[in-house]
């Protein structure tokens, strides 16, 4: 079982403040982010599964404590990750779940929504829609053939998730009511609902398939001003389509998250 975590997803996470360190609310918030991961974990295992794999993939991506993960799991964790937020899959796992992640750039509805580099991209489309980090980090599991079997986070993002993982085992712990309010339930029942959701995509995994993404697919990002366009277009196969907006294509979806990610890499090198 291969998890890949954010934080912004979290029940009660409604500020910045709450998901960067070194600051008092951030420790408390990455230990309510271990317990839903460890959720997870939890009802995995009811549910049969022996082998876990965690990419810590918020922020500087060391936010969990290794020896407090559950099931004995792996931990992978550190920054300049070459798939980024899913590092490690292959096909070697059989399903893949994405714990508290958030709404995309654009989403004025989600709490704490971006995707990606806040600073850099103001919205990315696949395949025509809207799309957030659940969808785009989708074409990694479609390459390896393994089927994403469960998300958290809020309502917006599970709706958001559905088009390139139909069907999904989803597990709504917050409802947001601007980017910086959400109404969430208490914590101890975000990690009950986790692990009953967790127990149930594994139930369901015989049914399951990879995630149903068109291909060749197109992953179109709008930046925030024209010099990261621009940028992008350095990159092989990102044509120009618009001021600030550039177009990727291809029929490997491996191929075309890395080229995604190679942005992404540019856009901070400017805005770190």
């Amino acid at each position: 079982m291969f998890l890949s975590t954010d934080m912004e997803g979290t029940a009660g996470v409604v500020d910045w403040g709450q998901v960067r360190g070194p600051a008092q609310e951030y420790e408390y918030y990455r230990g309510q982010l271990q317990a839903e991961v460890n959720a997870a974990i939890d009802g995995a295992l009811a549910a049969g599964a022996t082998e876990f794999l965690v990419n810590d993939s918020h922020s500087t991506m060391q936010n969990l404590r290794p020896d407090e993960l559950h099931g004995r799991a792996g931990y992978l964790s550190g920054r300049h990750k070459p798939l980024y937020m899913m590092e490690g899959l292959d096909d070697s796992f059989d399903a893949a779940m994405f714990i508290s992640y958030h709404g995309a750039a654009s989403s004025t509805s989600s709490v704490l929504f971006h995707t990606y580099n806040p600073r850099a991209i103001a919205e990315v489309r696949l395949n025509g829609t809207l799309t957030g980090e659940a969808g785009i980090n989708a074409l990694v599991a479609l390459a390896y053939g393994v089927p994403v079997v469960l998300i958290s986070g809020d309502r917006v993002t599970i709706d958001e998730a559905q088009p390139f993982c139909p069907g999904i085992e989803s597990v709504v712990v917050k409802e947001s009511v601007s980017h910086n309010a959400a109404r969430s339930v208490h914590p101890e029942t975000a990690r009950e609902l986790i692990r009953e959701g967790a127990h149930r995509a594994l139930d369901r995994l015989p049914d399951v398939r990879p995630p149903a993404i068109a291909l060749p697919a197109e992953l179109t990002i709008r930046f925030h001003n024209q010099a990261f366009a621009d940028l992008a277009c350095a990159l092989r196969d990102v044509e120009k389509v618009d001021d600030r907006v550039v177009a990727i294509r291809n029929d490997d979806p491996l191929h075309l998250f890395r080229t995604f990610i190679a942005t992404v890499f540019l856009s901070r090198a400017v805005t770190d």
